[in-house]
């Protein structure tokens, strides 16, 4: 018996943007340097080490907490439950509601707040806050609604990650070209029989790593307003993520006693698709074997990188068969795993 999955939905924007159309901006290094590439090399060479070839961006009339209600409305229905019945809605975010053109995050009231009025909900002990943990925030906030059930705190918690990343990026680096937007959500209850959640891990790295990703002013130093925006050191996340994502996903699977050969799928967060291909490879390396083909099912090339939302995002598509020669099934052990700023690792052993 364990707290699972009842109901999955997410919300894809319908915008999308190639990679092509980063063919006129004007890319800037960190110390407001031309960048010494042309831009149809560096986009050559961004598709060849990240995977992705265009990625999805809301329309103006959208914010973060507009998307989240749209994915959160998907689940309930999936659900089949009714919404006053929700005992929790946690929102996983980073930046809160930008609207299109505004300089500034908008957090109060918050995220899950918002979601919870535009859902319409009336029961007062429906209690709905924020998750500010980064990338793997919907993780972490599906480990926090565990607890919560497993305590007899609440009976059914609504999970969301949601993120609208494309407000945030500045035009002027080409790690703009990563981030997408994007929401995924989930409603969970404690059920009987051998589905749920399993074990899981989380751990926090600030001594030398706390701001590897960061907000910082654009690359292009003759914009003169204080506007700021997302910005990370790429190698070094790179570096931390395959020195130690790999272990914490081993001490997360091994803790729930499960053979490594019963895994089935890995939902690890989308960021960057040659680092997620080595983390695989490290993991499985622990064990003294290969990665299974198709285990880790990838959406990075079309979808980009939506932060919070790529993990639940990832596991709707599957479970919905809307990705091609993926599947899980009643049984399956699956893991969820992200990485991100904080920086911020987890991982879950989930059976379907």
């Amino acid at each position: 018996m364990g707290v699972t999955i009842i109901g999955i939905g997410s919300y894809i924007p319908c915008g999308v943007a190639t990679n092509e159309e980063f063919g006129n901006h004007n890319f800037f290094n960190e110390d407001g340097s031309k960048f010494g590439y042309e831009n149809d090399v560096i986009i050559e060479k961004f598709k060849a080490i990240t995977g992705i070839a265009e990625r999805r961006y809301i329309k103006d009339d959208l914010t973060t907490s507009d998307i989240a209600s749209l994915a959160a409305q998907k689940a309930i229905d999936d659900a089949k439950i009714d919404k006053e019945e929700l005992d929790y809605i946690i929102v996983a975010h980073n930046y809160g509601d930008v609207k299109h053109g505004a300089v500034q995050s908008d957090t109060v009231p918050s995220i899950a707040s918002r979601v919870k009025h535009i859902l319409k909900i009336k029961n007062p002990y429906c209690v709905a806050y924020d998750m500010l943990f980064g990338c793997p925030g919907w993780v972490e906030s599906m480990i926090q609604a565990n607890a919560f059930i497993k305590s007899g705190i609440a009976k059914k918690c609504l999970v969301i990650g949601a993120e609208a990343l494309s407000r945030v990026v500045d035009q002027h680096d080409r790690d703009s070209m990563i981030y997408s937007d994007g929401a995924g959500a989930a409603v969970v209850e404690h059920k009987e029989g051998s589905s749920g959640i399993l074990a899981h891990k989380s751990a926090t790295f600030t001594y030398d790593e706390a701001h590897f990703i960061y907000f910082g002013e654009s690359n292009n130093q003759e914009l003169t307003d204080a506007r700021r925006y997302i910005k990370m050191y790429g190698r070094k996340i790179y570096e931390f993520a395959l020195n130690n994502v790999p272990s914490a996903m081993k001490d997360c699977l091994d803790s729930s006693g499960i053979a490594i050969t019963e895994v089935k799928k890995i939902f690890i967060h989308q960021a960057n698709e040659k680092m997620d291909e080595a983390i695989m490879k490290r993991f499985y390396k622990l064990y003294g074997v290969e990665a299974p083909e198709g285990v880790m099912p990838m959406t990075i090339d079309k979808l980009g990188n939506s932060s919070v939302a790529t993990v639940p995002t990832l596991y709707d598509l599957v479970v919905k068969g809307k990705l091609e020669n993926q599947e899980v099934n009643e049984g399956d052990i699956v893991l969820f795993a992200s990485v991100g700023a904080g920086m911020n690792i987890n991982a879950i052993v989930y059976r379907v």
